[in-house]
């Protein structure tokens, strides 16, 4: 194929390969694709995509002849494409030069990428645009063809040892091609103060472009990083972007709508101008687009931890370092940091409490601990708990203070809404606490609040979002010697820039913070009570299985109480689980917040360790009232997450409770018929009979009369006067509609039937019997439970 037509069909290939934007064309399904069930087409995609594969060879062929294809805004993320549709370019180079408009009676606005920018932006977005594709078997994302094709592109363009390979097809000593101006007739406003790209940096200092081969180098490492931030961390809501944004920036928007809103005519930027302001974007990153970020954020640690040590001279290190090093030292607060805070703040709010959170909780806690992918790795040990973080990576943590404190009290927010007795919610409370209590990492938080809360005595407040902020590119490189007033500067700069100069800062070892952690580890104690009961609730409901329970019958059925939970169906070695993962976390958040023995005792008498008669868990937190309890806010959580509950039971006329499951419903109407009828023929002999003192009246009142139940149910909240009801003597013939009853009954008569018993006979060595059982226990206890027979 010649070039032009390679030209033409490019745009067409890319679409088929990745999918269209609208995601009507799924494309190869690149995140479905997996060599265990495509075992033909997976080995085929990556070798076609492969860096050095056919596919990019074209994408170089093409790039040499400067040819452009345009990507439409409409496409691009929510706050992105507001701005530009309000003719306000956003911060980041990737989008300078590249917005054109539509020739008359076109549609819409477009980028004018070349082949490499739009082959990523096509392979980036596709992560997102394909979310409803087509799925018949389980997936797992990390061996997806999309998930490798991602790690071989960062390993090849953000090499953590060499330089990237050069293009195949550039020319000798070729240019880099720029892209094509964009018209000056167009009306935007830019940001003025936008960082220059580390690329025309660094060319600006050579004689002659053509002179440095390393340009195309950190060119293409550059835009790949750029695309992918911008595709996959760039999705907030249009506040948050523009809190972003610097001051100066909102005064030239500012000027630029009242220029637009005191025209008189009709203007495209208008309704463009309303869409920005009744925009608000929905987005809900997948569990797949975490794992691939959490890649991103991985590999980035690795690139960056692979710089080579800085010269001892100042001079000689701006003569000898190459681009690439420079954007090694620069890669993570320039391009990731601010969006990946806000990414991560997104998902902290907005996750379902689930076990699926567990993707964005690794993620976070990938990006605290850079020293896990540096190169030199720690000595091995018996103790992996006894290696220290070392104080190399203060400034790391300080300039990401935010980072490890209020992301952390985000996390203690979640955790107190989330079932801890769930072994999965458990284990990732242990992760955290695990990572945050490593030796010497609390030191440095709380050093890095230190230096936040530190007066200001040197340096302007006004001066803080500047400091840090991306659009002054040559602060990055500064190589001043670290003082107490700059590291100071450096923390506030980092919170200020990211929240805005009003944020009121919540000390993560401040006392409101340390409240939240004593109520976790309550929670944390009272969860390790529930597993507890639940492991013996479900050995004592294994030891009493029966035959009878193939007839839906159980010994809760017969009192009316409710004891099942959802929790029941957790085995018992998950429950072994939870209870490790429990015990290990709340060990870890005393050595964090040093919190005592006397207070982890206080905290346990608040959980209610005490049982009792019964050896059951205790009642909902309640307080007293005119009417009965009344649930506090403390008892609602408890009911709704299974921590504690009221045993439901069934507290009117026995008679007339609502027919069970076990029961024959027309036997049920029959027998209360005919024990309605008896008691009121005999209630005045049952009465006189009930009042002896003897053994024939204690006798009767086995039977025939209801005792006090006070000691041994547990009343409603809002009924508080049922305590003290007590029947008067009654016949009660209900047992004998149960159908465990029928079948025993029909049992024994047939087992009779074999040692030539009659059905009569059988009937009265039965009573004999049960006459014999109710002497008995009249002799042991006048107070037991009656029987109503």
């Amino acid at each position: 194929f010649s070039l032009k037509e390679l030209h033409g069909i490019f745009p067409w290939l890319v679409e088929s390969i990745f999918g269209s934007l609208d995601g009507i064309i799924v494309g190869w399904n690149l995140r479905c694709l997996q060599g265990k069930t495509n075992p033909t087409e997976y080995p085929v995609a990556l070798d076609f995509l492969d860096p050095s594969g056919p596919m990019m060879k074209l994408v170089y062929k093409l790039q040499a002849e400067e040819y452009r294809y345009d990507f439409p805004v409409s496409y691009l993320p929510g706050p992105v494409k507001a701005s530009i549709q309000e003719q306000v370019l956003p911060e980041c180079s990737l989008y300078h030069n590249k917005v054109q408009f539509p020739s008359s009676g076109g549609l819409g606005l477009n980028l004018a990428l070349n082949p490499f920018e739009y082959y990523m932006f096509y392979f980036a977005i596709s992560l997102i645009t394909q979310k409803n594709s087509p799925v018949t078997h389980h997936v797992s994302p990390s061996n997806s063809a999309y998930f490798i094709l991602v790690d071989t592109y960062l390993k090849c363009f953000l090499p953590t040892e060499g330089s990237v390979l050069p293009p195949p097809y550039s020319n000798p000593g070729g240019a880099i091609p720029s892209p094509t101006p964009r018209s000056p007739a167009v009306p935007f406003t830019s940001y003025g103060m936008h960082h220059t790209s580390l690329l025309k940096r660094h060319i600006a200092h050579q004689p002659s472009v053509n002179a440095d081969p390393a340009s195309q180098e950190i060119w293409r490492s550059e835009t790949l990083l750029q695309i992918f931030v911008e595709m996959w961390l760039h999705h907030y809501s249009l506040e948050m972007y523009q809190k972003m944004q610097s001051p100066h920036v909102k005064l030239e928007v500012l000027h630029y709508r009242l220029s637009i809103s005191s025209k008189h005519h009709g203007s495209p930027a208008q309704s463009s101008y309303q869409a920005l302001h009744a925009y608000q974007e929905s987005f809900k990153p997948t569990e797949e687009h975490v794992l691939v970020v959490r890649l991103l954020v991985k590999h980035l640690h690795a690139f960056s931890n692979s710089l080579k040590p800085e010269p001892l001279s100042p001079s000689a290190h701006s003569h000898t370092a190459s681009p690439l090093e420079e954007f090694k030292r620069v890669v993570i607060p320039r391009f990731v940091q601010e969006k990946l805070y806000i990414f991560l703040q997104h998902c902290f709010g907005h996750w379902p409490l689930d076990a699926s959170f567990r993707a964005v909780l690794e993620m976070w806690l990938s990006y605290l601990q850079p020293w896990r992918y540096a190169p030199e790795k720690p000595p091995q040990s018996a103790d992996h708990l006894a290696r220290s973080v070392s104080e190399k990576w203060a400034a790391f943590i300080q300039e990401n203070l935010l980072m490890y404190t209020k992301l952390f009290v985000g996390f203690l927010n979640r955790a107190l809404r989330t079932d801890l007795v769930s072994p999965k919610n458990a284990l990732m409370v242990f992760r955290v606490a695990k990572v945050f209590a490593q030796p010497n990492l609390a030191e440095m938080i709380l050093k890095g609040e230190q230096l936040f809360l530190e007066p200001e005595l040197v340096i302007p407040h006004r001066q803080h979002r500047l400091f840090m902020s991306p659009t002054l590119g040559g602060s990055f490189f500064s190589s001043w010697p670290p003082t107490i007033t700059d590291a100071s500067f450096k923390v506030k700069s980092h919170v200020y820039s990211l929240e805005g100069q009003d944020f009121q800062y919540k000390q993560m070892f401040g006392t409101e913070v340390r409240n939240l952690v004593l109520k976790l580890a309550q929670l944390i104690c009272q969860a390790q009570q529930t597993a507890k009961s639940i492991s013996d609730h479900s050995a004592e409901t294994t030891a009493s299985q029966s035959f009878f329970s193939w007839f839906r019958f159980t010994p809760s059925e017969m009192n009316g109480s409710y004891t099942g939970n959802d929790l029941d169906e957790i085995g018992q070695d998950s429950i072994k689980k939870t209870d490790e993962y429990l015990e290990k976390a709340l060990e870890y958040l005393c050595q964090i917040f040093k919190l005592s023995e006397a207070q982890l005792t206080q905290m346990m008498m608040k959980c209610g360790t005490a049982q009792d008669e019964n050896g059951k868990k205790q009642l909902p937190d309640c307080i007293e009232s005119e009417d009965g309890l009344i649930l506090t806010p403390l008892g609602r959580y408890q009911i709704i997450n299974g921590l504690r509950r009221f045993e439901v039971q069934y507290q009117g006329d026995t008679e007339l409770q609502p027919i069970r499951s076990y029961e024959n419903a027309t036997l049920v109407r029959l027998l209360f018929r005919l024990s309605s009828a008896l008691n009121e023929r005999f209630a005045d002999q049952m009465d006189v009979l009930c009042s002896r003192e003897d053994f024939v009246g204690r006798l009767c009142r086995y039977h025939l009369t209801n005792p006090h139940l006070i000691q041994k149910i547990r009343y409603s909240p809002v009924v508080k006067d049922r305590t003290s009801q007590n029947w008067a003597p009654r016949i009660s013939l209900r047992f004998l509609a149960s159908y465990r009853t029928l079948i025993s009954l029909l049992m024994i008569y047939f087992i009779a039937s074999w040692f030539y018993i009659g059905p009569v006979g059988c009937t009265f060595i039965i009573l004999i019997g049960y006459f014999l059982y109710a002497v008995i226990m009249t002799f042991f206890s006048e107070g037991w439970k009656p029987h109503e027979h």
